[in-house]
């Protein structure tokens, strides 16, 4: 079975320098990845329903899985948003393909997006889980 560039590496370089510098004493004390979700905001969505099926394709040829709509859960009369309107759209990803995607993210996608000059450190929050916006989706060869 094909196992991704990222996987073998992680699995064959870090886990065994991770050991070292933190001094741990079996491979399954060190962090890995669980899970990527990928996020779309959809707010034209509302007058325009064409848009949702465009940002679907999208994000299916992206992550190479077919995205679920999420819904609002609450109205907010200023922004003219109902509760149960189509809102945007969620992938999850695991296993080889959540580390094809994070090798194509960090190798092709990140370091072609305008004034890139890193990934903060503010966006990591205290249980571990990073945060990352990407406002032009061209970044992406797909």
């Amino acid at each position: 079975m094909y196992k991704p560039r990222l996987k073998d590496k992680f699995e064959k370089e870090i886990i065994p320098n991770m050991m070292k510098r933190f001094s741990y004493k079996n491979k399954m004390q060190v962090p890995k990845l669980e899970k990527i979700i990928v996020n779309m905001g959809i707010g034209s969505a509302m007058q325009n329903p064409n848009e949702l099926e465009g940002a679907i394709n999208d994000l299916k040829a992206i992550t190479g899985q077919m995205p679920i709509v999420t819904r609002a859960k609450k109205s907010i009369a200023g922004f003219k948003l109902r509760a149960g309107m189509k809102v945007g759209l969620k992938v999850t990803l695991r296993g080889n393909r959540m580390y094809e995607f994070l090798d194509r993210f960090l190798s092709i996608a990140l370091p072609r997006t305008r004034d890139f000059r890193g990934i903060s450190p503010k966006s990591m929050d205290k249980k571990g889980n990073l945060t990352v916006g990407v406002t032009e989706q061209i970044v992406f060869s797909e």
